[in-house]
């Protein structure tokens, strides 16, 4: 036979069970009474209203000028790598990138 705590516990338990599904009911309930019951008017989207100029508007360029460059890279300067070669870094150019961190270096690849 089941002991009276716990037969007190279920019940409890069941209470709440029964008190939140009437909650959610209700809430649903109500929603859809008050769907049903405004006007399909008012349940509407509001249409945005037409676009108006801004003043001065008349008075002002509609495009922006061309702009003066030709979009063509420069030529002057030649692309540089990003790492010089051995040559270079003897002559005392210095590489654009740090060096990979050491724990993202592989090892080598032996052939097989």
């Amino acid at each position: 036979m089941i002991p009276t705590t716990q037969t007190r516990v279920f019940r409890t338990y069941f209470t709440i069970a029964i008190l939140a599904t009437a909650a959610g009911l209700g809430a649903s309930t109500s929603a859809m009474a008050r769907l049903t019951l405004t006007p399909p008017s008012a349940r509407l989207a509001q249409a945005t209203p037409p676009l108006q100029s801004t003043p001065g508007a008349e008075s002002k360029p509609s495009a922006p000028a061309e702009p003066a460059a030709t979009g063509q890279r420069p030529q002057e300067t030649p692309p540089q790598p990003a790492r010089p070669d051995a040559e270079a870094r003897d002559a005392g150019a210095k590489p654009a990138l740090p060096p990979a961190p050491a724990e993202k270096t592989a090892p080598p690849i032996t052939a097989k």
